[in-house]
């Protein structure tokens, strides 16, 4: 009918959004800030530039220096040290905050990513689609938008020849580096010359740095979801350590279970 309905309530914090706050009240002591203070009136217009929410689902106070203050006092009161009783924050200010609190160095570059990104116009072209390859049971500690621009690096089909054609130089096979999974012996033909690619430092750790083919791993589907499953990501390497692990604690199970048992296993004699 030529009008667009705006939404009654705001969407939710992203994680995206409350490292950029978390990263503000650190910048400040711990300490919350006013909603004229010139940071949170700055943090407020970058955030509503964040392609993370729907502008539908947007009403006109959405991240507004008020609601900007009030995010900043939601992860002050749940700073360790502080004193008094705690704003109405949720369980996600909590998590970021103590993420900060264990690594501020790479919660920093996350933070500074995201103002960069957004500055340069670099993280424009992530908004969210309908149906993301990754839905909400995939993690990444810097949030949804770096989440989306390291996984562009990974679709990068000319990085993703080069590793390829680089490993077959070398006389190496096209086979999964967590699980050893190769898709021609497995396939046949259709799976000849197939393998993902995989960006093994995430970008809060790896920062814009240009990428070279030692950063990329050659991982199976399966392998790549369940290190993009949960944060923080393990390494390919971390992943087959547990992958061995797993098949060496079955193999101790198998061979238990297979052992004779003998009469002195049943009834231990009495001392």
């Amino acid at each position: 009918m030529g009008f667009q309905v705006k939404a009654i309530k705001n969407p939710d914090w992203a994680r995206d959004e409350i490292i950029r706050a978390c990263q503000l009240v650190m910048e400040n002591g711990w300490k919350g800030l006013d909603a004229g203070d010139s940071r949170v009136v700055e943090l407020s217009a970058l955030l509503q530039l964040l392609p993370i929410h729907a502008e539908a689902d947007r009403n006109e106070k959405f991240r507004n220096p008020n609601g900007v203050a009030r995010k900043t006092l939601d992860i002050a009161t749940r700073h360790p040290e502080y004193q008094g009783k705690p704003t109405n924050g949720g369980a996600l200010d909590i998590a970021v905050l103590h993420e900060f609190l264990a690594r501020p160095q790479e919660m920093t570059e996350a933070a500074r990513l995201i103002r960069q990104g957004i500055a340069t116009g670099d993280l424009q072209s992530f908004a969210p689609t309908e149906e993301e390859e990754f839905g909400d049971d995939f993690s990444a500690p810097e949030g949804r938008l770096l989440m989306r621009w390291h996984r562009a690096r990974e679709r990068d089909k000319g990085l993703r020849k080069k590793k390829i054609a680089s490993v077959l130089q070398r006389g190496g096979q096209l086979a999964c580096e967590a699980c050893g999974f190769n898709f021609e012996k497995v396939y046949g033909d259709r799976g000849a010359g197939y393998i993902e690619c995989h960006h093994v430092l995430p970008l809060h750790v790896a920062g814009e740095s240009r990428t070279k083919l030692s950063d990329l791993a050659l991982i199976c589907a399966n392998c790549h979801r369940m290190i993009h499953r949960q944060a923080p990501w393990p390494t390919p390497e971390e992943l087959r350590a547990s992958i061995e692990q797993k098949h060496a604690n079955d193999r101790r199970a198998a061979a238990a279970l297979s052992r004779p048992r003998r009469p002195a296993d049943e009834q231990m004699p009495n001392p």
